[in-house]
């Protein structure tokens, strides 16, 4: 029987898409044939896996929609390596769930669509957008686990929150029972709030938390920007070693656990997520208690020091936060579509308390944005926000999602 696993998490940059490829592609070093499937207009994954764009004549769009060509699966699959495949998706996926509105088990055509395979394949893989609608339901409804990928910040669990509401309400709309697995991305073991929240979210959701996590690797970064999975760019780096562990944990765990039926895929999943979900609460609580205050409350809790230890962009009172690691530049700015991508108008400085670490406070409304960082004159994309999308010129924008 095939095992299909959704990877998902509402909240965006999380690191989603580098957990499908990189887990599908060690779960195939280990034997597994294993089907990635891009349920994600943005379609990270074939960009990860340098799939042209231009070269995808058949996608998940030709799958699920009504108005498609109808295709069976198996008719727009990728061979990216030995045991693994890649189902693509393009930008005509976004208008899926227009089309199938109002049509007959609309949030099982995913699941028509995997019976098709035939036991071709030991496990799928599906990347999930960053949204709760109806491409997410089909994914979840045709997964018998959800892995839940969760930085080690402080509001990276509304995240979390968020996706059990969705998996309490697919419960209740299908009855269709899923084991929920949660896995720490993006943990940073140079900072001490990604220490402490690591070591928090493990006490409050132990029995649901792989024991694996996945650290800050620029290899992992690299890797993406370059088309391939870890296990292809550097199988010696600790990016693979993090990936590796967490196949073998899935397939430790996973397997005997679908293979017999046991009572993990039969509970109360309700239950269980009413209990994740009220930890998760609490604790956001607890974090949004020491946000805001007066000088000296700061000074007794220090929760803008610990804030000030995060790389990546983090949304405050005053604004969006963007510190980087770059030690070998001389000047950084950001462009970005709030500021007319004009790098003049948003320079970084230095954090002199941290060698190589830049910083800049931007005040944004609420939207989305695009952004890139001008460093020294060369223009890249942030090095610590997986958050990105392709630009006409071939190259990955940042984006941010400002709430």
């Amino acid at each position: 029987m095939m095992k299909t696993i959704a990877i998902a998490n509402q909240k965006g940059g999380c690191g989603k898409s580098t957990v499908a490829i990189n887990l599908s592609a060690c779960l195939a070093l280990h034997g597994r044939r294993t089907l990635l499937l891009d349920m994600d207009p943005q379609g990270h994954c074939g960009l990860g896996l340098a799939v042209p764009d231009d070269q995808i004549e058949s996608s998940l769009y030709d799958v699920l929609s009504v108005s498609g060509n109808h295709l069976e699966l198996g008719r727009i699959i990728w061979q990216i390596s030995k045991n693994f495949d890649l189902a693509p998706s393009t930008v005509e996926l976004a208008a899926v769930e227009q089309e199938l509105a109002g049509q007959p088990n609309r949030e099982r055509r995913l699941s028509a669509a995997l019976e098709s395979l035939n036991g071709q394949y030991d496990y799928c893989i599906i990347d999930c957008p960053p949204s709760v609608g109806l491409l997410t339901f089909n994914a979840l409804r045709a997964a018998q686990v959800v892995i839940v990928p969760v930085e080690t910040g402080y509001f990276s669990l509304q995240g979390l929150s968020k996706q059990l509401e969705t998996l309490e309400l697919l419960k209740q709309q299908c009855g269709h029972e899923i084991i929920v697995k949660v896995v720490p991305n993006l943990y940073d073991v140079r900072t001490k709030l990604g220490r402490e929240m690591l070591a928090e979210v493990r006490k409050r959701f132990g029995e649901f938390m792989f024991n694996s996590h996945i650290n800050f690797n620029i290899k992992l970064k690299e890797a993406a920007s370059l088309g391939q999975a870890i296990t292809e760019y550097d199988p010696h780096s600790a990016g693979y070693r993090d990936f590796d562990k967490l196949a073998r944990e899935v397939i430790a765990e996973i397997e005997p656990a679908l293979s017999v039926g046991s009572d993990l895929v039969g509970s109360d999943l309700m239950a269980r997520a009413e209990k994740l979900t009220a930890q998760a609460q609490e604790l956001l609580a607890e974090s949004a208690q020491t946000l805001g205050k007066d000088a000296a409350s700061r000074q007794r809790s220090t929760p803008e020091k610990k804030i000030e230890m995060i790389y990546g962009v983090t949304q405050m009172d005053a604004g969006v936060r963007f510190v980087a690691h770059l030690p070998a530049a001389n000047e950084v700015s950001i462009a970005g579509d709030f500021n007319n991508w004009s790098p003049g108008e948003a320079l970084m400085g230095r954090l002199p308390e941290r060698e190589g670490d830049w910083e800049t406070l931007l005040p944004l409304d609420a939207g989305r944005y695009r952004y890139r960082f001008v460093v020294d004159g060369i223009w890249q994309q942030d090095p610590h926000n997986d958050y990105v999308e392709s630009n006409p010129y071939g190259e990955l924008n940042s984006i941010i999602e400002v709430k």
